[in-house]
């Protein structure tokens, strides 16, 4: 798998913390939703514990929320299939009403979809900018046009766990993983980490930083999650470059 999309998924369930707050009766309590998240992180490089403590301190109606990006909001299998074929949609995305599920790219701005393509088609740029592109939909070539805009994408709990579900063993936590500081207060918890990984393709060492915030209702179970994370950093390391 590559190393980017695996981080970009992974990093959403490994993170740990521990502190005390003083809550308004005055009673000093440990944080309950501290807690959640050691045992989150605690499970966090086993895919079985995995997916059980998102089942059990993730609330039904709990998001993920994907860095913003600009592009067209579809994703695809390709990287393991070898066809590019649109498996999810977001919702407002520039994709959504011009891409269906089940649609099949077989160029984009004239460049023919292959697995040795896949990685460096024309989805990503400025915003704005119209990219022309041939898909398949029913049986039946036809042409279209995406304008590139603001990505902002939501991971649903049954979201996650399915993805979840489709993870081998062996693709499954990181070659190290630290966390440096963790600050909770009430229905919020702040948690910094850092991991280490190789990536497949170039071979190169992958190290990032991230900070990531998570919210709980009422309940404690967990309602959202948030990261920033140096993610021009690892292309950077991997040896992309970013132009115009």
């Amino acid at each position: 798998m590559n190393y980017y999309f695996k981080t970009g998924l992974i990093v959403l369930v490994l993170f740990m913390a521990g502190c005390s707050v003083e809550q308004p009766a005055g009673r000093v309590v440990a944080n309950s939703n501290v807690e959640t998240v050691k045992t989150w992180i605690s499970a966090s490089q086993v895919k079985a514990d995995s997916m059980a403590v998102v089942e059990a301190h993730m609330a039904a109606d709990g998001l993920v929320y994907r860095p913003r990006y600009v592009g067209f909001g579809f994703t695809h299998d390709g990287f393991n299939s070898g066809r590019m074929i649109v498996e999810t949609i977001t919702p407002g995305s520039p994709a959504d009403g011009v891409l269906e599920i089940g649609d099949e790219f077989i160029s984009v701005r004239d460049v023919a979809v292959s697995p040795d393509t896949m990685d460096r088609l024309d989805f990503r740029g400025k915003a704005g900018e119209a990219v022309d592109a041939k898909i398949i939909r029913n049986g039946e070539e036809l042409a279209i046009s995406v304008v590139r805009g603001t990505v902002t994408a939501t991971i649903t709990k049954a979201d996650m766990l399915e993805w979840m579900q489709t993870q081998g063993e062996d693709e499954w936590g990181d070659e190290q993983h630290t966390l440096h500081e963790v600050i909770g207060d009430g229905d919020v918890v702040y948690a910094w980490t850092q991991t280490v990984n190789t990536d497949e393709i170039s071979g190169a060492s992958i190290d990032v930083h991230t900070v990531s915030r998570f919210g709980f209702n009422e309940s404690g179970q967990i309602i959202a999650i948030a990261n920033l994370s140096e993610s021009r950093f690892s292309l950077e390391q991997m040896g992309y470059a970013i132009t115009r």
